[in-house]
Formats: structure tokens, C-alpha cells, sequence
């Protein structure tokens, strides 16, 4: 792939002129920036990045290049790191590259012909890093998206639940600002897929809140490794599968021995939102589910907490439509029933073609004319339907 001004560089060296002469070399080539510390080099990630490409030298005071190099590995791993090194470090350079810290280094004085050369390989590398990553994104979230669509027939109650949690999360995520979303929203919608072994009253009892028996406990506390196992065939979802693993984990390690940030981030927002599903359930919304998480000491995290009570602040209304009415896109605030008593739709679960046709399926079979959808503030302060893009419902 050759190297075009789309191609981002970040180049770190403490000595000024060797970033000039980068800079020379580079002109019209790619979009250089430069940093002259470690430091400034992780700022300028975490403000201006992504970049594609860093390129540090090895020698530089506080922090040396293998170590950023490392510290960029872990929080930016699409970024393709190079080294350049005297012949003074070829050893550490060399063991830099074997433990997969970069990609390759170069010998100081580095040739322009060299340095394009090697820019132009991991400018290639990074290519295929992100297009391997968009398809695993896109596919997985595809697969997911028919998965659930499926599965909410087939046990609408379980599914039900996973899209309430999904939306919760998707907001508790936003508001934190963690990367890599989509590993938490896949982790929480398949956090569930457990649930389909438990008999219908088990799930009953489950999700609207009810005191469970010990028997009916040990089934439930058993469904993230359930979950687990039926995705350990799948390949690349180890980060999906840890997720859902320490999902029940308390914040003070108390229950599994996990404790503080060596739980996964998405583990400690799911068990939020999971308790907090619960709890709303069991207790009604117009309790406060919210301080019974706040008195369970050492539960949570605390600023996920915190996050999830600046969300409760914005309290969404609702309002009565006739079923025949919805429309793709409108958010179900009661659960819509049969005239038997099933639920046929979950409350929280966002409309669409598949759940329409059902309806219409069902004709007079379901209970009532009119359901409850929720309905958000608009710029201007009214009251209109939920929907997808802020378009119209």
C-alpha cells in the first residue's frame, strides 16, 4: 500500500532534528505529527489519535521507546508501532520485537529509502488490521442481530430482557467513554443466551423480580458459564466470553475473588444494569431501585454507578397507541400479552419488521387494542415517540 496523506504518523524523539529530518522526508507522503517525550507521545494518542502509525526511538529520558511501544500496544493495538535503534540496542530491539511490541525496527541512521519502505509495509499492516477488524464487527453484530431476531420467538421473555440491558449498557458505555463498545453490547445481548435452559416459570420468576428458591439460585447463578461454554466454539470472542464470565463479580472481589479494575470493564457496567433490571422488575420504577444498589457496599464500581444515576435522571414518559399503530423503530413500555396471559412482546423491546408481522399474526388474539410506548423530549421540550435517528415514529 503505498503512503498517501490519509496515512496518520506519529513520530516521538527527544532530539529535534531527527524529527525535522523525518518531517522532510515525509512531506506530502503522509501527515506527520511529532511528540519528544513518551509522554507527550501518549497524549497526543489519547487527544489528536487515532494515528496509524507511531515511530519512536529507542533511547529517550523518563521512558524509553520499547516501553511506550508496549504501552501503546495495550490501549491502541490498530496502531502499527516501528523502533529505531543504534547498534547499541539491537538486543533490546530485538526482544521488543519478540514479544510482539512492534512490528519492526530500524537501524539509526535510517535511510529515507528505508524508512518509506518500512512506513509503506505497516501502512499495509494497518490496512489489514482495521479491515479484518470492521468484518469481525460487522459480522458479528449481523450474526448477533439474527441470532436475537430468532430467539426472541422463541423465548421472548429472556430476550426481552437482553434488549432492555443492551440499551442500558449502550448508554452507561457512552456516558464512561470505553472504547470498543460493540465487545460489551455483543457481551450483553448473549449474557442471556443461558436463560434457555430454565423452565418457563424459572425465567418467570427470573426476570419479573420474584424471589427464587435455592435449586432455582444455583440454575441461575450457573448461566454465564452456560453462556461461556456455547460460545467457546465460536473463534475471537475470548474478550466477549470473560465479559459475560465475570458478570456477577462484586466490585470488592468478595464473591469470586476478582476484584477493582481486574474485573472487565463491561462485567462491572453489565452487573449494573443487570441488578438494576432486576430491581425496577421486582420494586417498580417509581421506587428507588437505584439506592438499593447504592446501600450493597462494595457491589459495584463506583463510577459506573455513578454514571447510572445520572441516566435515571432522565426519565422517559409514555404514552397509549393502539397496536395496530406501531411502528418499526417505537420502544414498548408494557409488556404486550396474549389474551392468555403469554407475553408476545417484552416491555423495552424496540419494534420492528419481524415483532409487526407477529402482531399482525396474532390479530385478535392479544390482549387490548392499545400498548404503551415510550416517548422522549424532543429539542423544543414535546413528547414524541422513541425512534431510531430521530426520525418521526
Amino acid at each position: 500500500m503505498p503512503l498517501d496523506e490519509s496515512v496518520r504518523v506519529l513520530c516521538v524523539d527527544d532530539e529535534p532534528n531527527v524529527l525535522t529530518g523525518i518531517r522532510m522526508n515525509l512531506r506530502n507522503r503522509a501527515t506527520v505529527e511529532t511528540a519528544t517525550s513518551g509522554e507527550e507521545a501518549l497524549t497526543a494518542l489519547k487527544e489528536r489519535g487515532p494515528f496509524a502509525i507511531i515511530v519512536s526511538d529507542m533511547r529517550m529520558p523518563r521512558m524509553d521507546g520499547a516501553t511506550l511501544l508496549a504501552k501503546v500496544r495495550e490501549e491502541w493495538p490498530d496502531t502499527v508501532r516501528l523502533l529505531l535503534t543504534g547498534y547499541a540496542d539491537i538486543q533490546s530491539a530485538a526482544d521488543a520485537v519478540n514479544r510482539g511490541q512492534v512490528f519492526r525496527f530500524l537501524l539509526k541512521p535510517c535511510a529515507p529509502a528505508d524508512l518509506l519502505g518500512a512506513l509503506a509495509a505497516a501502512a499495509e499492516h494497518h490496512r489489514l488490521l482495521t479491515a479484518e477488524r470492521v468484518l469481525l464487527e460487522e459480522t458479528l453484530r449481523g450474526s448477533i442481530k439474527a441470532l436475537t431476531d430468532v430467539l426472541s420467538l422463541a423465548n421472548p421473555m429472556a430476550f426481552g430482557r437482553a434488549t432492555r440491558l443492551r440499551r442500558r449498557v449502550l448508554e452507561l458505555v457512552d456516558r464512561l467513554g470505553v472504547r470498543e463498545a460493540w465487545k460489551i453490547e455483543v457481551a450483553t445481548v448473549l449474557s442471556q443466551i443461558g436463560a434457555v435452559t430454565l423452565a418457563p416459570t424459572v425465567v418467570d420468576k427470573l426476570f419479573y423480580g420474584f424471589e427464587l428458591d435455592e435449586a432455582e439460585r444455583e440454575q441461575v447463578d450457573r448461566l454465564p458459564r452456560i453462556a461461556e461454554h456455547i460460545l467457546s466454539h465460536i473463534p475471537r470472542l475470548e474478550d466477549i466470553r470473560t465479559i459475560i464470565v465475570h458478570q456477577n463479580d462484586r466490585y470488592d472481589g468478595r464473591n469470586s475473588g476478582v476484584a477493582g479494575d481486574a474485573i472487565p470493564i463491561g462485567a462491572r457496567i453489565l452487573k449494573v444494569a443487570i441488578d438494576l433490571d432486576r430491581l425496577e422488575a421486582s420494586m417498580g420504577e417509581q421506587l428507588d431501585p437505584l439506592g438499593t444498589l447504592r446501600a450493597r457496599t462494595g457491589w459495584y464500581d463506583p463510577a459506573v454507578l455513578q454514571a447510572a444515576e445520572a441516566l435515571l435522571a432522565k426519565s422517559a414518559g409514555v404514552r397509549e397507541v393502539r397496536t395496530r399503530d406501531l411502528r418499526e423503530g417505537m420502544r414498548l413500555a408494557a409488556d404486550l400479552r396474549t389474551v392468555t396471559g403469554i407475553v408476545l412482546v417484552p416491555r423495552d423491546t424496540e419494534v420492528n419488521a419481524t415483532i409487526i408481522q407477529r402482531i399482525a399474526n396474532f390479530g385478535a388474539g392479544i390482549e387490548g387494542e392499545t400498548t404503551q410506548v415510550y416517548v422522549a423530549g424532543d429539542d423544543e421540550g414535546h413528547a414524541t415517540p422513541d425512534a431510531p435517528n430521530g426520525t418521526e415514529a
